[in-house]
């Protein structure tokens, strides 16, 4: 691959990064869910409608440290997004819950992102779509394990 074509692509990753965390903002600023921070929304995500995680799991998946994710979850509860919901053999043992509120939050996250890659995908086929997948999937493995040196080209 030519430097060009390399550094070209590299802006376009930095600058649709940067678009999507503002679209978001701003739609989350324009929304009946502008008490929620992005990183508050992105939590709500993480927790899901359908699965009730612990404060551990929420951590791992968004790769934040309990204690933030406490602080986020402290936040959510208090406006009412979340709801903790106690073990009955262990009253100590946590999972967390959306409340109404919260679901609406959600479904109203996932709307967007269903939107973003439907129009991402519009025009590709079926084949153009499994390549969008690989160079997406090597990205997060590039990420998830980045290489200890980067002398390759």
């Amino acid at each position: 691959m030519k430097k060009q074509q390399m550094e070209k692509i590299s802006r376009l990753l930095t600058t649709i990064y940067t678009e999507i965390i503002q679209v978001e903002q701003r739609e989350l600023r324009k929304s009946t869910f502008n008490d929620v921070s992005i990183h508050e929304m992105h939590a709500v995500n993480a927790i899901t409608m359908y699965e009730h995680k612990t404060s551990s799991q929420i951590a791992r998946e968004l790769k934040i440290s309990p204690g933030t994710v406490t602080s986020m979850i402290n936040n959510l509860v208090r406006k009412g997004y979340v709801i903790r919901i106690r073990g009955n053999d262990d009253r100590r043992f946590v999972r967390l819950g959306l409340t109404r509120k919260g679901r609406l939050l959600y479904r109203a996250h996932d709307a967007f992102h269903r939107s973003l890659v439907k129009s991402f995908i519009e025009g590709f086929s079926e084949e153009q779509i499994s390549w969008i997948e690989q160079a997406l999937l090597n990205i997060h493995i590039f990420l998830e394990y980045p290489p200890v040196s980067s002398d390759k080209e």
